[in-house]
């Protein structure tokens, strides 16, 4: 009995001690402090639609309106996409079928649409006449590409090559049966506006605004159409030098302002449970002899899923611009959603990264917010859309801006 009693005792504090060994090299995860984190509006859900980059970049301008130190505004977005989705039917009829006929959109797609057709509250035109609560484009992106399709086979089978005079009409009545007829004037606030008026009355002006990337493809300090598939208007950005480029989001934080951000989630490094963007790498240089040596042998699979565990920071690649323009050759890196950078942070290690608002509700751990590391932002940026007084002036200086 006595033996039977000291066997169990030694058992259970060598359970104990496993215990404290499991807690202690237990993943410790990532520890997430703000540093500076600018005004923003609430979190909205673009739910099952392609319309992040107008979510995202009136969310920027929402911040912008609070920032010149107007009211906390709820602009509508469907607003925006059913009057962009117009012109962007109207001219893929033109071009014959040969451009992206989708809902996808750039951040300069928001600028430009509200200097043609002004802009209203979300009270005024919530754009859901289809009988959802939140957007749903399954039917509604359908709908419009074939009715376009349509038109171009119609026009191509005719003698003449013809379109009728109707068409036009007729997608107008497509997008009012599921956007909702557009008002002429509307009352808010005990104010009566027209959407011209309405924009016209928000405390910022759209020529304060400027897109920029950072390809070699073309030369730096001059503007070019952004070569991917949502950039369906051609429409320019700056093209500048990574380091400047960086420097560009950096100061425009620094300054107050935050950032329309069009980016590349299609990665391993990027976890939607864990709520952050990362660009892992292995650290061969900590590595003794025998483990550099396993490692040499794991195949890339093997590699991917030590690398992507996310169970605490680690060594991320060093970005640079020739693997910037390799992800973006090689369709590694495209423009598949858009955010809203608000501020900074660090991690538990005292390593930066950026706080990132997004359009999916209160999803992850975050509850609607991201943490993207500096390596995440480098590589796999496509576009940011800035306040130019954000933009260090040396940069404006050498794209011939004030």
């Amino acid at each position: 009995m006595k033996n039977l009693v000291l066997t169990v005792f030694a058992l259970c504090l060598a359970g104990g001690a496993a215990a404290q060994t499991t807690e202690k090299t237990a993943p410790e995860g990532y520890r997430f402090t703000d540093v500076k984190i600018l005004p923003v509006t609430s979190v909205k859900d673009q739910s099952r639609s392609g319309t992040c980059w107008c979510y995202s970049t009136l969310s920027f301008l929402e911040s912008e309106i609070l920032r010149a130190g107007g009211p906390e505004l709820d602009l509508s977005e469907m607003w925006i996409v059913r009057n962009v989705y117009f012109e962007k039917a109207v001219k893929y009829v033109r071009l014959h079928g040969s451009l992206n006929l989708a809902v996808g959109g750039q951040a300069h797609d928001v600028i430009g649409g509200i200097e043609r057709y002004g802009i209203v509250p979300e009270e005024v035109y919530p754009g859901l006449n289809y009988g959802y609560d939140k957007p749903n484009f399954d039917e509604i992106d359908a709908v419009i590409k074939a009715y376009a399709d349509a038109v171009i086979n119609a026009g191509e089978k005719r003698s003449d090559s013809r379109l009728t005079t109707a068409w036009q009409a007729g997608l107008n009545g497509i997008l009012d049966a599921y956007f909702g007829a557009m008002p002429e004037k509307f009352t808010y606030a005990g104010k009566e506006y027209t959407p011209a008026s309405f924009a016209a009355s928000l405390p910022i002006d759209m020529n304060d605004y400027i897109e920029f990337s950072s390809f070699t493809h073309h030369p730096f300090y001059t503007e070019f159409a952004m070569e991917v598939p949502d950039n369906w208007n051609w429409d320019k950005v700056w093209n500048v030098p990574l380091d400047e480029f960086m420097q560009i989001i950096d100061n425009s934080l620094e300054k107050g302002y935050t950032i329309a951000w069009g980016t590349d989630v299609s990665e391993k490094g990027f976890s939607r449970t864990k709520g952050l963007g990362i660009i892992p790498e292995a650290d061969l240089e900590g590595m003794e002899g025998t483990e550099a040596e396993k490692w040499g042998k794991l195949t890339q699979k093997e590699k991917d899923a030590a690398l992507y565990t996310f169970e605490k920071p680690g060594k991320e690649r060093t970005i640079t611009q020739e693997l910037r323009q390799e992800g973006y050759d090689n369709y590694e890196s495209t423009d598949d959603h858009g955010m809203q950078i608000v501020g900074t942070a660090v991690d538990q290690n005292g390593t930066p990264y950026y706080k990132v608002k997004n359009s999916w509700a209160l999803a992850g751990p975050y509850e609607g917010y991201w943490y993207f590391s500096r390596p995440f932002v480098a590589y796999k940026t496509m576009t940011v859309l800035v306040n130019k007084n954000g933009v260090p002036k040396e940069i404006l200086k050498k794209i011939g801006l004030k």
